[in-house]
């Protein structure tokens, strides 16, 4: 039996703050990515053995 939505509520906090929290990024963001991409590749190789 298929299920309708018929109304999808989603809500978002953004923090106002006036400083920009920049520093320190790119070094993050490799490790952000890096996680991403094994995740994903994880996940392909588990659709691919099925």
């Amino acid at each position: 039996m298929p299920l309708e939505i018929r109304e999808l509520v989603i809500k978002a906090s953004v923090n106002e703050g006036g400083q920009n929290q920049g520093t320190g990024g790119a070094g993050d963001q490799s490790a952000i990515i890096a996680a991403c991409v094994e995740q994903v590749l994880a996940i392909l190789q588990e659709k691919s053995e099925r």
